[in-house]
């Protein structure tokens, strides 16, 4: 696993996580804890949930080759499950950002987002 995927993939997803936030008119440690919300390990895994339906062959090959490396270091606040998931979406999202698919990247984590706006939605609504 080259590790510039991991390193650039933890970027990638917290700027587009605090791009999103961004547009938004809530005080700035608020948007922060929002942002640490939407890039925790089980955050992540849940993105991983969504994405590997929809990848190619290629990018769900990347995904699963991020999950299944070893880190050097285990999880401080995250179930190893999550912690291993949360490792292929950022494997996938550098190898994305390092292929210059940023349109690609961009669908995908607009995919997330509604997945996570429907199902924090969803308890709302059955009230």
């Amino acid at each position: 696993m080259p590790l510039p995927w991991l390193f650039l993939g933890d970027a990638v997803y917290e700027l587009l996580a605090r791009q999103k936030l961004a547009v938004t008119t809530i005080p700035a440690g608020k948007l922060h804890r929002m942002a640490i919300g939407m890039v925790c390990a089980g955050a992540q895994s849940q993105a991983y949930e969504v994405l590997e339906p929809l990848l190619t062959e290629e990018e769900l090959a990347v995904l699963k080759r991020g999950r299944n490396t070893h880190p050097s270091h285990t999880a401080k606040n995250a179930k190893v499950a999550d912690y291993r998931r949360a490792t292929g979406v950022e494997a996938l999202f550098g190898y994305l950002w390092l292929c210059g698919r940023t349109a690609r990247l961009r669908e995908l984590f607009d995919a997330v987002c509604a997945a996570a706006e429907s199902a924090s939605a969803a308890p709302a609504q059955a009230e």
